[in-house]
């Protein structure tokens, strides 16, 4: 490790970090295991990841974000009204509640049921996150260069 290591696109980073939204806290890693991800390897969104580089290893920040500067703006595009055929018989529509999907490549795809009707769901694609107040607190414990 070098701690005078300037973190880049490509490192390995090892942290803690901490995400709330108006108040209420959506992830917490301070107080059980650091995350390892690479920059720039799509485990976070490329957003926040920006906000990473140029940190050194001791670095500790917070960031409070406006709407979307974190996980971008809630775009109307991504609501989908699904027809109700295309959910299993027996699974239980309720609006607020997470949805996933397979794709035809066999990936996977999350949203969130916003509306149900009689003959369709409205079904949100957006990031959960998407256009609301963000802050980010970040602990940097160790970066690595790509190898």
């Amino acid at each position: 490790m070098n701690d005078k290591r300037e973190l880049r696109i490509g490192d390995l980073v090892t942290l803690h970090y901490r995400l709330t939204c108006n108040g209420e806290e959506i992830v917490n890693t301070f107080g059980g295991a650091a995350e390892t991800f690479r920059i720039g390897g799509g485990d976070i969104d490329p957003r926040l990841e920006m906000l990473l580089t140029g940190l050194h290893a001791g670095d500790h920040r917070t960031y409070d974000l406006p709407p979307g500067a974190a996980f971008g703006s809630h775009e109307t595009h991504m609501l989908h009204n699904l027809p109700r055929a295309d959910f299993a018989a027996d699974l239980e529509l309720v609006a607020g509640h997470e949805v996933e999907f397979t794709l035809p490549n066999g990936q996977t795809l999350l949203g969130i049921i916003r509306n149900i009707g009689v003959d369709d769901v409205q079904v949100d694609f957006n990031h959960p996150l998407a256009g609301l107040p963000v802050e980010f607190e970040v602990k940097i414990l160790e970066v690595k260069g790509e190898g």
